[in-house]
């Protein structure tokens, strides 16, 4: 379905074409694979890019399986049902979180260097991912977005399950997303070419700087 990351970033910029060079608006990426995504569109949109950085709480037995998020704020999304059902303790979910946003926080450091924040008061944020799953981490993000004020929140992914884009829909103002296939296993599956991408990536793509829509 998708190349790779960029080419599903160029893809995903044409749904967004709308938004060249429109004040007030930033690209946000969630790190670290959604970055290379919302580089591509921050880049060909002239706009800025920024990160917020959730983290996943997984499950006591497979930390694959995600049972919630939380991001470097405190700001925390939990599937209550699944927790419920696992009989997943407060003590583990406490020891879990306090690790998670100690490294969310730590990731934001190093991610963003000495770049200051870009302030979401009144933006409209374009939320990219390089793919949704159960939606844990969006989640997370979107809460940790909404304290900052911003005037809409709009969640832009290549792909992913039609449930958990329809339940996305319910909390934010709009979701773009090219491909909600059935069955759905993992973002994964539907890229040619799905490697980790690396700190020192996100590093460098953090460095970027719009275009005018002039050059």
């Amino acid at each position: 379905m998708f190349k790779d990351r960029k080419d599903a970033g160029q893809k995903l910029r044409d749904k967004l074409l709308n938004f060249k060079g429109v004040s007030n608006t930033v690209v946000v990426g969630l790190p670290r694979g959604g970055v290379p995504v919302a580089f591509e569109i921050a880049n060909d949109l002239s706009l800025p890019l920024d990160i917020v950085v959730p983290r996943k709480i997984g499950a006591p037995f497979n930390k694959e399986y995600a049972i919630g998020a939380i991001a470097e704020d405190g700001k925390a999304y939990f599937d209550r049902e699944a927790i419920e059902h696992l009989g997943v303790s407060t003590k583990y979910l406490e020891s879990e979180m306090e690790k998670q946003r100690a490294e969310s926080k730590r990731r934001l450091r190093v991610y963003r260097g000495e770049r200051p924040p870009v302030d979401f008061k009144d933006k409209t944020i374009l939320l990219v991912d390089d793919g949704i799953a159960t939606g844990s981490t969006v989640k997370a993000a979107i809460e940790s977005l909404k304290v900052h004020h911003p005037k809409e929140i709009i969640v832009a992914v290549p792909v992913g399950p039609q449930d958990t884009i329809s339940e996305l829909k319910e909390s934010i103002n709009q979701v773009i997303c090219l491909a909600t296939p059935h069955p759905f296993n993992a973002v994964g599956c539907f890229y040619s070419f799905f490697d980790q991408t690396d700190d020192d990536t996100v590093i460098e793509m953090m460095k970027h700087k719009p275009l005018t829509p002039s050059q």
